[in-house]
C-alpha cells in the first residue's frame, strides 16, 4: 500500500481508503455483518489506514468502530459525517446555515456517532451537504473548533453536493476546512477544472469518493440489470440509465484496448492519477473486492495516451436525481 499526505493536516493516508455506506445495512441491500467485519479486517491487514462512514449509514458506525477497537496495535483513522438538521439533500441556496449546521446539532450528532461506534474521537468529521453561502454565518465554525480544542474530532471537513464541485470552492479558499469528499471519476470530471487545483494551492486533503459510479464503472451494469427491493440503485439505475452505461463502458473499453472486467482498474487509476488527489474510498462489501482494489496501490499509473483517452469520456449527469 501506498500513501499520500491528507493536505496540511500532517496525516498520511493510504491511496486507497474504505468506504463503509454499504455496510450499513440500508441503502446498500445484500451486506451481512460477518463479511463486512471480515473485509474490514483485511483491509486494515493490507494497509488500508482510512475509513469513512456517515452518522446516516444505518449501522455502519457501530460495524467501523468494533473493528477498530479490535485493531489495537494499528492506527486506523476514521472519518464520520454530520447530516444536515434539516434533512435538505442536497443544500440548497437560501438555506440558513443555522437550520443546517448549527452548532447543537453538530455537536449532538458527534455524540450519538462516538456512542455507536464506541469510539472517543474521529479522526474527521464531515458536513454531509455543503453550501459556500454559509461561509462567515452562524456557530458551526466555533463549534468545529471547540470539539477540535476538546480533542473529540482532529480534522474539520465537507461532504460536497453530488456533482456540484464549485459549491465548495471558496470554503476551500477561505482556509477553514482540512478535507473534502468530493464525486470525481471518468464520466465526472469536474472537480479538476477548479475544485482539485484550490485543494493542492491551500492544501486541503481530497477524499474522493464514487470513483466508479456507484458500480456503473465496473462494467456489471448491463441493460438487463437488476437489484433487491429496497436497493437504492434501483433508483440510481432506474429506466433505461443501465443500457446508457453499458454503451459508455463498452465505449471505453474499446476506445483503451481492455478486457471488459478491467474498467474498474482503469477507472480508479485515472483517480489515482490527479495530485491533489490524497485518497478513494470505493465501497468494499467483501473480501474480494478489497483484495482486488488495495492491489491497485502498486505506484503503477496510466500512460499519458491512457489518460487522454479516458479524459475523453465525460459524461456529466446526476442520477441521483
Amino acid at each position: 500500500m501506498r500513501y499520500r499526505e491528507l493536505g496540511r493536516s500532517g496525516l498520511s493516508v493510504s491511496e486507497i481508503g474504505y468506504g463503509a455506506w454499504g455496510i450499513g445495512e440500508s441503502s446498500w441491500v445484500g451486506a451481512t455483518r460477518d463479511e463486512s467485519v471480515r473485509a474490514l479486517h483485511r483491509a486494515v491487514d493490507l494497509g488500508v489506514n482510512l475509513i469513512d462512514t456517515a452518522r446516516g449509514y444505518g449501522e455502519s458506525e457501530r460495524i467501523v468502530g468494533q473493528v477498530v477497537r479490535e485493531r489495537t496495535g494499528d492506527e486506523v483513522l476514521v472519518a464520520t459525517k454530520v447530516p444536515p438538521k434539516n434533512q435538505v439533500w442536497p443544500a440548497a441556496d437560501g438555506t440558513d446555515p443555522a437550520d443546517a449546521f448549527p452548532g447543537d446539532h453538530i455537536r449532538a450528532s458527534l455524540e450519538t456517532s462516538l456512542a455507536a461506534s464506541g469510539l472517543d474521537h474521529f479522526d474527521v468529521l464531515q458536513f454531509h451537504v455543503w453550501n459556500d453561502e454559509w461561509l462567515g454565518r452562524g456557530d458551526w465554525l466555533e463549534t468545529v473548533a471547540a470539539l477540535k480544542q476538546e480533542g473529540k474530532i482532529r480534522l474539520f471537513g465537507v461532504s460536497v453536493n453530488d456533482h456540484s464541485p464549485q459549491s465548495a470552492v471558496a470554503l476551500v479558499r477561505s482556509g477553514v476546512v482540512d478535507t473534502v469528499q468530493v464525486i470525481y471519476n471518468v464520466f465526472d470530471q469536474s472537480p479538476a477544472a477548479e475544485l482539485l487545483p484550490a485543494c493542492a494551492e491551500h492544501g486541503v486533503g481530497v477524499i474522493v469518493r464514487v470513483a466508479l459510479d456507484e458500480g456503473g464503472l465496473t462494467g456489471r451494469i448491463t441493460a438487463d440489470s437488476t437489484f433487491p427491493e429496497g436497493d437504492f440503485r434501483n433508483r440510481y439505475f432506474r429506466d433505461d440509465r443501465p443500457a446508457q452505461v453499458e454503451r459508455r463502458v463498452a465505449a471505453i473499453v474499446a476506445d483503451l484496448g481492455i478486457e471488459p472486467d478491467a474498467i474498474a482498474e482503469y477507472a480508479l487509476r485515472f483517480v489515482l492519477s490527479h495530485p491533489a488527489v490524497s485518497t478513494v474510498i470505493p465501497g468494499m462489501r467483501s473480501v474480494r473486492n478489497v483484495e482486488r482494489n488495495t492491489a491497485l496501490s502498486d505506484g503503477q499509473a496510466l500512460t499519458t495516451e491512457q489518460l487522454a483517452v479516458l479524459a475523453r469520456h465525460g459524461w456529466p449527469r446526476d442520477f441521483y436525481s
